[in-house]
């Protein structure tokens, strides 16, 4: 038997954690790591592909595979959420899930549609819409997936099916490299290995949903094979709001004592259209869109790979590269800022109200990253060691053309000439990494982390058009971040920590080629040659405890500050577009707050609390221009000083969820998800005469039936009550102002400054069957 073997086979009996006489220390200990709940279930034969399982305690502290670090050494208020949780629940997508269930997180629906929604975690964004600025780093499998193109992450490209774990790491955890100023979301997919059987689900109901899919997996001798596949249709529940969704996801591996290897293939083409934010005198009638069409088709094919193989007794070699090829087409509708007036050199009069915008992004990027792991006793204290080094590269061409348009009665823009163009650019982000991590027992109770990251970011953005030479640059970034952290663990059901790390962001061509306050960019965007911007650095500070009582409570609470350095955010300018604005470095910000969590079973009930507060504010003085905002001055100005609080994040949130398993098959569940007031974006003084968009609460309930051992109908109820609520806010120009909500009117622009809002989604029902096969029960 080879020296692996001992370890290795430890972990074949989910009812035997202990360590082994005859298994090597270093190797013993790798077995120590891992912790597998739930007996009947498959286990890893491999230590490196434990996030695959469906349920760890593991977590992974760096993006490439590696062994993981116990949370009990992990100085940070890590959550992890498992595929169980997720097909209980059935929410729509991560997002969805994430904002019912997770501390400090809370999502906008600014770009009108369910699948594109704004994900808030401590007060930083991850966001599909081109022009957010990110403080979220996202990675599947190990390979960050913010695209290169603005950072922005697309929610609706990967299977819920196809979701192992999910973890989500905050504060500025600098061995996950770029943008990870609040935190970092680590998605983990399935394998044959783990998920072995298949099923078949359909379901259908309100706002016209119609959804389809099948996931498969299995193992012959070394080679696993994993598929999910999804197909969603739906009209939505607003006027111009339908959905298409066609996704896959499909994984094969090899596995043995030594080495893990896996193979992995995304697909996707999707069509959303939504109707943006309405203004508020609106409300009344919530299903109508401000103008349209607003149409975004997102098509992407990823392929990656990822392995491990183990070098000698406690040394991990781990990497991963990969190739993703991601295009968007997007057509949006905007009012024409300069309807009414006269061009000095014809001395023509602009007579056309809209124009339709229409931009490509064709992006391709590429990657790949090595990581060893050393687990040895040093000075004779367990000691797991870590380095690595990345590069992840980008080309991206994006063009835009406008088209002059006229509105019809109900605000739908129709062209009445040719597509001319207005940008054609290209860009090359070139990322390059450099880490490293370790993770010493000072004592049985005690230990201490150590870390730090190497970055440097190239950015350049080339003309291509030949009419623009101004916007060819060349922009270079780079920081090395550290961090510490100890942790105390005074008895086996109770971990204190604190931590200090930081983090950096680097501008985005986006963000590079529209920072000029006097000539604010419809996104998406049209670059213009603008002013230099600074990369955003984080500082953060943390403090916790987690424990547990008996054997069916867990307890958690953190609190912690993370302060910027030249935070860059978005300064809405209000001219015509409500998505018209440039980028501004603001100086310093900061968000603070506190989180609190407990779960506990009582017999056959379940219940989850958390409670999260969240003070983001500005801490410098500066000056932006926000001309809708009721305090501007004659230039159109607002003067924000420190202790004005961050649009767009509530302070408070509380989500509750109960899960009850009756007799007879039947499970029930129901989330409670509460959020405070915010103030809109453009009100960075928190002094418009609008003041800020109310909070809201939110019930949702769902249910299963498993009928036989193999078949389940389930069904979901969201908004149960159907509460009309806003999650989402900006201050813009209402256009429409004549009767019946008409275009104002006939010569020139008269617009009335308002709050616009994104409505929430009103009560919908689904109902559904899913039918397991192979080795899988319905519920699985």
């Amino acid at each position: 038997m080879s020296p692996w073997g001992n370890c290795l086979g430890a972990l074949r009996s989910p009812a035997d954690l202990s360590l082994r006489q005859a298994a090597p220390p270093t190797l013993a200990l790798a077995v120590a790591l891992i912790t597998i709940l739930g007996a009947g279930r498959a286990d890893a034969d491999n230590p490196a592909e434990v996030f695959e399982l469906p349920t760890v305690t593991v977590i992974g502290t760096t993006p490439l595979p590696g062994l993981g670090t116990p949370a009990k050494d992990v100085p940070a208020n890590v959550q992890v959420f498992g595929a169980r949780d997720l097909a209980r629940q059935r929410p729509l997508d991560l997002t969805d899930f994430l904002d019912r269930n997770a501390n400090s997180v809370g999502t906008g629906s600014g770009q009108g549609n369910a699948y594109q929604r704004d994900l808030s975690f401590r007060g930083f964004v991850a966001s599909p819409l081109l022009g957010t600025p990110q403080g979220v780093s996202v990675f599947q499998d190990g390979v960050r997936i913010n695209e290169a193109f603005g950072d922005v992450v697309n929610w609706d490209l990967l299977p819920r099916a196809a979701i192992s774990s999910v973890q989500l790491v905050p504060g500025s955890n600098p061995v996950f490299g770029l943008n990870t100023l609040g935190g970092a979301l680590a998605i983990y997919t399935k394998s044959g290995a783990q998920y072995p059987g298949g099923s078949i689900e359909l379901s259908g109901g309100s706002f016209g949903r119609k959804t389809i899919g099948f996931e498969y997996g299995g193992a012959r001798d070394r080679i696993d094979y994993f598929m999910a596949t999804s197909f969603a249709d739906e009209h939505g529940w607003a006027d111009h709001n339908p959905s298409r969704v066609r996704q896959f996801f499909g994984k094969v591996g090899y596995q043995d004592e030594r080495a893990d290897l896996d193979v992995s293939l995304t697909l996707a083409d999707n069509a959303l259209q939504g109707t943006q934010t309405l203004p508020a005198g609106w409300l009344d009638t919530p299903t109508q869109a401000y103008t349209f069409p607003d149409l975004n088709e997102n098509r992407l094919a990823f392929v990656a790979a990822k392995g491990s193989l183990f070098l000698s007794e406690g040394v991990l070699l781990g990497g991963n590269a990969y190739f993703r090829h991601f295009r968007n087409r997007n057509l949006s509708s905007n009012v024409n800022d300069d309807f009414g007036t006269i061009d000095p050199e014809t001395g023509i009069q602009q007579i056309n109200q809209a124009t339709n915008d229409r931009s490509t992004i064709n992006q391709k990027s590429w990657g790949l990253g090595l990581q060893v792991t050393a687990v040895k006793e040093l000075a004779g204290h367990r000691n797991q060691f870590v380095a690595g080094i990345s590069g992840d590269i980008g080309d991206t061409t994006f063009t835009q053309q406008s088209q002059e348009a006229n509105f019809t009665v109900d605000r739908g823009a129709v062209g009445n000439g040719e597509f001319l163009p207005t940008t054609d650019v290209g860009t090359r982000n070139r990322y390059l990494g450099v880490f490293a991590a370790d993770t010493l027992a000072l004592s049985t109770a005690w230990t201490l982390t150590l870390s730090g990251r190497f970055n440097h970011a190239r950015i350049e953005v080339a003309d291509r058009s030949g009419t623009e030479p101004g916007l060819d640059s060349i922009s270079d970034f780079s920081r090395f971040n550290p961090a510490v952290g100890i942790n105390f663990n005074p008895s086996a059901t109770l971990t204190t920590y604190a931590s200090y790390s930081e983090g950096m962001r680097a501008p985005s061509p986006i963000e590079l080629t529209c920072a000029d306050a006097a000539a604010p960019c419809k996104l998406p965007n049209v670059f213009l040659s603008d002013p230099p911007l600074r990369q955003v650095v984080s500082r953060t500070i943390e403090a916790g405890a987690r424990g547990g009582a008996g054997s069916g409570t867990t307890w958690s609470a953190a609190v912690y500050r993370t302060d910027l350095d030249d935070d860059i955010q978005f300064i809405a300018s209000g001219q015509g577009a409500i998505n018209a604005g440039y980028f501004q470095n603001v100086g310093k910000t900061r968000r603070e707050g506190i989180e609190l969590g407990a779960t506990t079973r009582l017999s056959d009930l379940t219940l989850n609390v958390r409670y999260s507060h969240t003070d983001a504010t500005f801490r410098s003085t500066f000056v932006a221009a926000s001309p809708n905002n009721s305090t501007a001055d004659a230039a159109g100005a607002i003067v924000v000083h420190p202790g004005n609080r961050i649009p767009g994040i509530p302070a408070d949130s509380l989500k509750l969820r109960a899960d009850l398993d009756l007799a007879a098959g039947w499970s029930v569940g129901g989330s409670v998800v509460f959020a405070s007031s915010q103030y809109a974006h453009g009100d960075e003084n928190n002094r418009d005469v609008h003041g800020r968009v109310p909070g809201y609460a939110v019930i949702d309930v769902d249910a299963r039936w498993r009928v036989a051992h193999d078949w389940e109908i389930f069904a979901s109820i969201v908004n149960v009550l159907d509460r009309r609520y806003q999650n989402f806010a900006v201050l813009g120009a209402n256009a429409f102002t004549g009767p019946d909500r008409s275009f104002g009117p006939a010569l020139g622009l008269d617009p009335a400054p308002e709050q616009f809002r994104a409505v929430g989604a009103p009560r919908g029902i689904w109902i559904g069957v899913r039918y397991a096969f192979g080795f899988r029960q319905a519920g699985d």
